[in-house]
């Protein structure tokens, strides 16, 4: 096999030689900078790691939505080595909380079930997500649901977190950030792996992997088996997750292709109503979600209040060397999704359910159970051209994407069911309709040795129609253009200036057509970044402009199905300076700190409230704290040793955008620690990983995320707020141990 892969190699270096940016070279070595990652000079070679030698080829798949420190776009990356001992189950939001201006959150306390990531304050609906370079937001409501696809950081071989409007992608606008997911490389040498974790809250994670490595020098299949079960940190906010991820990948000389096959099963009790303050205070861990009073008006929780999902994704990725200077990328893809969540409801008005529900003298109210369905089709293409010549790098490239998503609901129980109707007859019916196709392209352009420009225009086009209850009737078209330039200078070998401006428009949501008639938001994105690299200390900073124009904010208050709302609120801005380092003191210290400081503000905010309209002036935009700082220190007293300290703080913030002492949200402070202890092996495996993780080794008690809303019903003529929080777990663990065959 050795002998194989040696040759492979060869040939592959051969193929290039007169390309040296093509294939292994532009993937080779990155700097890993915590926080704003700095992309190092590429190396030709071969990556070693525990699951057998890689083939540095499969980046060339998302060249085309990638950047690196030659273009003027602020950017991290994350790899698996850099997160893999703290891989334990919990979800890719959590794994990715210390990158500057990242805040995580989960539902169910503890980084397992539904998590959530906001990046300069934005929420995950703003973040342009893509595996593969194939576009992975849902098309309607644009939300990224990683409970779907759980333990797909076990499959990521890296990750690149584009800041502000980044460069021109597939799928919804970035209007915070874009992530770009690359799934495991192709492996040289057959390997097998057996990973197992436990934790707080009765956590458990299985997986197993394996790699037949090249066979015949040119064909690979792998997969991935996972399954994780938690009770959460919450009452009952219980998660039971079954996953799998299946590829099998050709390779030559000039040729990469991947057909994948990847999903997911997630059943978790529901933990998404949070908590009021005085629960807080009393019983942080209380859920009341599924509460109903018997006949003895005693309070119960229903047993099955459950969110019930499968996901189903195929793709098929093509990349050819067409000769020295020409390649191309082509994708296809579908995705199935379908499932439901189960609520138990009491005192319903039977006339909401269309007449499959009838109280007992037709105008009663009843208890129901009722099951509300998403069943949806996501399938297109995507594609890319790329020529590199001397001083020239031009990609142009686009895709075409259509969402079918049918919503209906069904009563699964009532007190009393409607003459001659089946329990399975639907309340409502809804179906939407969604196309987004989108051309592009980006030009880098060498000057000199010194000076270098960047262009990019992007054209798209969306186009939706909905006829749901919360929507009504919609039918809306909208064509972007979506300009972007810059220049890079590189002052020497170490030192390297930026200066861009960029423009992204986006489409509202689905949820955003429920509060009436919204307006497409516009943004103006200015960034001025310095990065410095040595040996030892690898340093960015940036400043940066977000000029927004109808922003779609959240106002802090959740439909009745526990999704945010939002509304257009005219100008905003958001100013910022991030900076982060990567400091080696020698072969056993290295730190990484990084912070963020920002002004988030609603120009000439008004708001209805107390039978009027006020004027509030200029206020924090919701859900945008002004500091965001973390770090991670990290020792190894030897080879096969590591012990990593890690940090995050997030500043306090708003709820809602009236900048009420009612809505604030405290501070907090959060420290955990990470271990990870290598075993060589001589016989049955190659190798044993421990890993430790202790999440809130303090015990902060600390909430991250909440809700709040207007209430004027209670009381004529005076509105106050309403809150809801969601508390996150104190010290708790898990820990694993990965075996390597």
């Amino acid at each position: 096999m050795k002998t194989n892969c040696f040759k492979f190699y060869v040939t592959a270096r051969k193929s290039c030689s007169n390309n040296r940016q093509f294939y292994l070279k532009t993937l080779g070595t990155t700097f890993a900078v915590f926080g704003l990652a700095f992309s190092g000079i590429a190396q030709e070679k071969e990556i070693d790691t525990l699951e057998g030698k890689k083939v540095v080829l499969d980046e060339v798949l998302v060249s085309g939505i990638r950047v690196t420190k030659e273009s003027p776009v602020t950017f991290s990356n994350l790899t698996k080595e850099q997160f893999k001992s703290r891989n334990l189950g919990q979800d890719i939001p959590i794994l990715m909380n210390f990158l500057p201006s990242v805040v995580t959150t989960s539902d169910a306390g503890a980084g397992v079930g539904y998590t959530g990531i906001r990046v300069r304050g934005t929420d995950a609906t703003r973040v342009n997500v893509t595996i593969n370079g194939i576009p992975y937001n849902d098309s309607e409501s644009h939300g990224t649901f990683w409970v779907n696809m759980p333990d797909f950081a076990s499959s990521t071989e890296n990750l690149q977190l584009q800041r502000g409007v980044g460069t021109s992608t597939n799928g919804s606008g970035a209007f915070g950030a874009s992530l770009n997911i690359l799934t495991d490389a192709v492996s040289t040498d057959a390997y097998g792996q057996v990973s197992t974790s436990i934790g707080s809250f009765n956590t458990l994670k299985n997986n197993i992997k394996f790699s037949t490595g090249l066979l015949n020098n040119h064909i690979e299949i792998s997969g991935r088996l996972s399954r994780i079960a938690s009770d959460g940190y919450v009452d009952r906010a219980s998660s039971n997750l079954d996953s799998y991820f299946l590829q099998a990948a050709y390779v030559d000389d000039n040729t990469l292709i991947k057909a994948l096959l990847f999903g997911g099963k997630q059943v978790t009790y529901q933990s998404w109503d949070g908590i009021d303050g005085e629960t807080l205070k009393e019983n942080r861990t209380y859920n009341p979600v599924g509460a109903y009073q018997d006949e003895n008006d005693v309070t119960q929780f229903y047993d099955n209040e459950n969110d019930d999902y499968k996901q189903d994704h195929f793709q098929l990725l093509w990349n050819e060397q067409i000769s020295d200077v020409w390649s191309t990328n082509l994708a296809v893809h579908y995705t199935k999704g379908r499932g439901f969540f189960e609520q138990y409801k009491e005192d319903e008005d039977p006339a909401d359910y269309s007449g499959i529900v009838a109280g007992f003298n037709g105008t009663d109210v009843t208890d129901l159970i009722r099951r509300r369905w998403l069943d949806n089709n996501f399938y297109g293409t995507t594609f890319s051209a790329n020529y590199k010549g001397n001083n020239v790098n031009l990609i142009v490239g686009g895709g075409y994407n259509k969402y079918e998503g049918d919503h209906f609901g069904e009563v699964i129980w009532a007190q009393q069911f409607a003459v001659n109707r089946n329990y399975e007859d639907r309340y409502y019916n809804d179906n939407s309709t969604k196309t987004d196709f989108n051309i592009y392209a980006k030009l880098n352009y060498v000057l000199d040795a010194k000076w270098s420009l960047f262009g990019d225009m992007q054209y798209r086009n969306v186009g939706y129609k909905a006829n749901g209850d919360e929507t009504g009737l919609v039918d809306d078209t909208f064509d972007f253009l979506n300009p972007k330039a810059g220049i890079t200078f590189d002052l020497n070998k170490n030192n390297n200036f930026y200066l861009s401006y960029a423009v992204a428009n986006r489409e509202p949501n689905r949820n955003d057509y429920e509060g009436g008639n919204p307006k497409p938001e516009k943004l103006n994105d200015f960034e001025l970044g310095w990065r410095y690299v040595s040996s030892a200390v690898q340093v960015n900073t940036n400043v940066y402009y977000m000029g927004y124009k109808d922003q779609l904010v959240l106002t802090g208050g959740l439909n009745d199905v526990g999704a945010p709302l939002r509304e257009n609120i005219g100008d905003s801005y958001r100013f910022g300076l991030e900076l982060d380092a990567n400091i080696v003191f020698n072969d056993q210290f290295s730190t990484r700190p990084n912070v963020a400081l920002s002004s988030n503000k609603n120009k000439d905010f008004f708001t209805d409230r107390d039978g009027g309209l006020q004027d509030l002036g200029d206020t924090d935009i919701a859900y945008s704290p002004s500091v965001v700082a973390g770090n991670i220190f990290t020792y190894s007293p030897k080879e096969n040793i590591k012990l990593s300290f890690l940090s995050k703080f997030v500043g306090e913030q708003y709820l809602s955008n009236t900048d009420t002492e009612e809505s604030k949200l405290d501070s907090y402070f959060v420290n955990d620690f990470n271990v990870a202890y290598e075993i060589k092996c001589d016989k049955i495996f190659k190798s044993i990983v421990l890993s430790g993780l202790v999440n809130n080794v303090f015990n902060e008690k600390y909430v991250s995320n909440g809700y709040t809303y207007l209430n004027s019903w209670s009381t004529p003529g005076t509105t106050f707020e309403v809150q809801g929080y969601y508390p996150q777990a104190g010290t708790n663990f898990l820990v694993g141990a990965t075996f390597n065959f």
